[in-house]
């Protein structure tokens, strides 16, 4: 049975969140919780497209190009820059737990690698595009047969630029934001405050934008 409260005593008058995060944070979590709606739409479009067609072309034959060593190398290029996108979310970690160690040095450093990682992410997929570009691929234009050797649709090419795009333009936002945190660590911003908190938030954008790009790469480059 619910339990009575007595008119003069409050569950929570204010002045503390009741759920003992700080705001920033919390604000942070409700946008990355929007975002992955955002994401979760496309991806759920895509599958229902995807099997709901006779036939669909093959990720190993689409890709399979590999800048300097030509074709015949399946999805090693895509698996390149996941590994790079993982390797820099190791390092943003490092440098959120340095900002809680109050370590400036650390910090710099590791946002330094994190943002070095965002532009070789970036950098890859600009010549992932570039490359299918060259070869017809474009929204509205499909190159590529089917799996079975029939004529494919363009929905192929339309998810493919339209949700790695997406994504894409999340990990600059990334790139964007680890930047500034550089310049505000360097400029001693956070060691006036007394803590590093700043770069916390911007750690779980970044880890949210790796966690994405997993069940990205999953959902269009392996099933």
């Amino acid at each position: 049975m619910a339990q009575a409260v007595p008119a003069e005593q409050k569950w929570w008058s204010g002045g503390k969140s009741p759920f003992n995060v700080e705001y920033g944070k919390l604000m942070m979590w409700y946008f990355l919780m929007s975002d992955a709606f955002t994401f979760g739409a496309f991806l759920i479009s895509y599958g229902t497209i995807r099997f709901s067609s006779n036939s669909w072309p093959d990720p190993n034959e689409v890709f399979q190009s590999f800048p300097g060593l030509g074709s015949g190398l399946p999805l090693m290029f895509v698996s390149l820059m996941t590994f790079i996108l993982i390797i820099s979310s190791v390092t943003m970690v490092l440098a959120v737990q340095a900002g809680h160690a109050m370590d400036k040095k650390g910090v710099v450093r590791n946002l330094v690698l994190t943002i070095i990682g965002g532009i070789a992410f970036l950098s890859c997929q600009a010549w992932e595009w570039t490359h299918m570009f060259h070869e017809g691929a474009w929204w509205g234009s499909n190159p590529f047969l089917n799996i079975d050797g029939t004529k494919a649709s363009t929905n192929f090419t339309n998810f493919f630029f339209t949700i790695t795009g997406f994504h894409g333009f999340h990990v600059f936002s990334g790139v964007i934001i680890n930047i500034i945190m550089l310049i505000m660590t360097l400029n001693n911003v956070f060691e006036q405050r007394g803590h590093y908190l700043m770069i916390e938030k911007a750690g779980l954008y970044w880890h949210f934008v790796d966690l994405v790009w997993v069940f990205v790469f999953t959902v269009f480059y392996l099933v």
